[in-house]
């Protein structure tokens, strides 16, 4: 099942938005500059984390491709096991 994205992705970059402006309000900076920073790394954030979980998302749909096709396979090989048993027995 897919992870999704965007809910993902703004949690975080609202918990980088606010952990940076709290670390810009410690650090002594005006609000401004602690507004503008948080608010430039909270869109970054999104951005990155938007990117890495469509990343993860593309591997896991893969992933599961890949084992529904395996499982396929198998249950086609032990058919046509079946298959060459009865014709044979």
């Amino acid at each position: 099942m897919p992870l999704h994205a965007r809910t993902i992705a703004v949690s975080i970059a609202v918990i980088c938005f606010f952990g940076l402006s709290f670390i810009g309000w410690i650090s002594g900076l005006s609000p401004f500059t602690c507004c503008k920073r948080a608010l430039v790394g909270a869109v970054v954030s999104y951005i990155a984390i938007s990117l890495a979980v469509k990343v993860i998302n593309a591997i896991l749909t893969n992933a599961m491709i890949m084992s529904r096709m395996s499982h396929g396979d198998r249950q086609a090989g032990s058919q046509e096991k079946d298959k060459t048993s009865d014709s044979t027995g």
